[in-house]
């Protein structure tokens, strides 16, 4: 299992294969691109990847994904149908961030007495949730991975100066020996995240042990946080010019 409370490998993670991108446009961005860091749809994979990096991933799109999106970004959705996609999307999401981890290669008996060659991950994994509404994203971890730790942070803007301010961390104490699952869901501006991984490392934990695991995306906010910290991955479902920044309230039934 690649989420149990074990010390992380040395070993580094092997390169991943680049995910295909979709980038799509609001209306009011469909006749011209806005600026160069919001793509046009009909941009090569290239220029994509000289303009936010080729550490910004997204799952390969299929209809599937694409009417989950629809629902969450539905303004006539109920809160039901909005938690049980919205629920289904981040398992996908973290099912793909654990596809990004660490493996080697091994060997076992089946029952029939065949050995068969397969992989296994790396030891030393956990997740960390950005609060409020990166706790969404914690039971899709937990179903995947029943023994992972998962820390927590605390980040709210300043009201005078509108500033990230971090108000709550704590992680397990050895992370900065793990590889970092840190969640949440949608990336607007990305001073959020980039705030709490400057608290992970101060904690001693390199950027490029972290995965940052999303549902939504803005050019900027995937840009902004690449740029601050360039050995980070980004996995996430969309880059749009308009997140869904409703996602929290909606979830958790504050709106």
């Amino acid at each position: 299992m690649p989420c149990h409370n074990q010390q992380l490998n040395n070993a580094e993670s092997p390169e991943h294969a680049a995910k295909h991108v979709r980038f799509a446009r609001s209306s009011s961005a469909a006749d011209s691109c806005q600026d160069d860091i919001e793509p046009c749809q009909n941009q090569t994979l290239s220029d994509i990847h000289r303009q936010i990096g080729p550490q910004l991933k997204l799952l390969p799109l299929n209809d599937q994904i694409r009417e989950l999106q629809t629902i969450i970004r539905d303004k006539t959705t109920s809160r039901g149908d909005f938690v049980f996609c919205a629920d289904r999307l981040i398992r996908l999401v973290v099912e793909e961030g654990l596809n990004q981890l660490p493996y080697s290669e091994c060997t076992v008996t089946t029952p029939t007495g065949h050995k068969y060659d397969g992989v296994k991950f790396e030891k030393g994994n956990c997740g960390v949730s950005i609060m409020r509404s990166g706790e969404a994203m914690e039971q899709g971890l937990r179903d995947c991975c029943r023994s992972i730790r998962i820390g927590k942070i605390l980040i709210q803007s300043d009201e005078e100066t509108q500033k990230a301010k971090v108000y709550y961390a704590k992680f397990p104490p050895d992370i900065s020996r793990r590889k970092v699952l840190l969640m949440y869901p949608i990336l607007s501006t990305g001073n959020t995240v980039i705030e709490a991984i400057r608290v992970l490392n101060e904690h001693g934990l390199q950027a490029k042990h972290i995965i940052l695991l999303s549902l939504f995306s803005t050019p900027h906010g995937a840009q902004s946080i690449i740029q601050e910290f360039p050995d980070i991955t980004i996995l996430t479902t969309e880059v749009h010019v308009v997140a869904p920044t409703h996602f929290g309230q909606r979830y958790f039934g504050t709106d």
